[in-house]
């Protein structure tokens, strides 16, 4: 083993004994809010003639789903999902958040907006809140995975990374997690680009920061996994081999 790696994992330990983990089982639970474009047939109306817009990026997150699977696999995870278009409700903003609501549902009935929220964006939450509250009840700590991907181009600007790794550099326990599974990928993956809190920060409006505020740093770390789009596109067996990567890069992150 590199001096960087045996460097690393000691930080991963060090962090978790800071914030009074280190006794704890972990348990994992992997997610993914945007997985796929489906527009539920009650309010296909409002999304008649957009069509390439669900198939486009804000849509839905290609790869992202096919990626949660192989890590809750690996990881013997709870599992939990969404395929309903990000376009009709953003399960990865805040219930204030602008951008909740896409442009086609911000032009809906009140009365359709607030069915909506009721049926997938407070369900889906609760389901990944009670998943962790569970674990952490019975006296594990949680890694939650929120898997993602990312387009290369957004607004003429290309992304200059092949993955992201987001998470709360103010938790010591994510920051040193995802240094571990950043070199881990690049050992496995020479070539690629793998950024930290990019090309989002990882404390902005989200889920795992939502959980967050419910969770302390003892029990749980939240980390949200960033796939640029191309590998999904480049191809079944490009991206069979990418996502047996990743899995295996988290695998030795987590000693598991």
């Amino acid at each position: 083993m590199s001096r960087k790696r045996a460097d690393v994992r000691v930080t991963w330990k060090t962090a978790r004994t800071a914030e009074g983990s280190a006794l704890r089982p972990v348990s994992f639970v992997v997610t993914c809010e945007h997985g796929g474009n489906r527009i539920p047939p009650k309010y296909a109306k409002l999304f008649r003639g957009r069509r390439r817009l669900l198939e486009s990026h804000r849509g839905y997150d290609p790869g992202a789903l096919s990626m949660a699977r192989s890590l809750s696999r690996a990881l013997e995870a709870v599992h939990i999902t969404s395929t309903v278009s990000r376009l009709l409700i953003e399960l990865n903003r805040s219930p204030g958040h602008p951008a909740v609501y896409s442009k086609v549902m911000r032009k809906a009935p009140q009365s359709v907006r607030q069915e909506v929220y009721e049926r997938y964006y407070v369900s889906y939450r609760a389901r990944v809140e009670n998943a962790v509250r569970a674990a952490v009840e019975r006296g594990d700590r949680v890694v939650h995975i929120s898997s993602h991907s990312f387009t290369p181009r957004l607004n003429g600007v290309v992304r200059k990374a092949d993955a992201g790794l987001l998470y709360d550099p103010r938790r010591a326990s994510e920051r040193a997690l995802c240094v571990r599974w950043q070199v881990a990928l690049q050992a496995r993956m020479p070539g690629w680009r793998v950024r930290r809190n990019y090309p989002y920060r990882g404390a902005s409006d989200g889920l795992t920061q939502y959980l967050r505020g419910l969770f302390s740093g003892s029990v749980y770390s939240g980390i949200e996994l960033e796939i640029n789009h191309k590998h999904f596109f480049a191809g079944d067996r490009a991206w069979n081999d990418i996502r047996s990567r990743v899995v295996g890069a988290l695998l030795e992150s987590v000693g598991k």
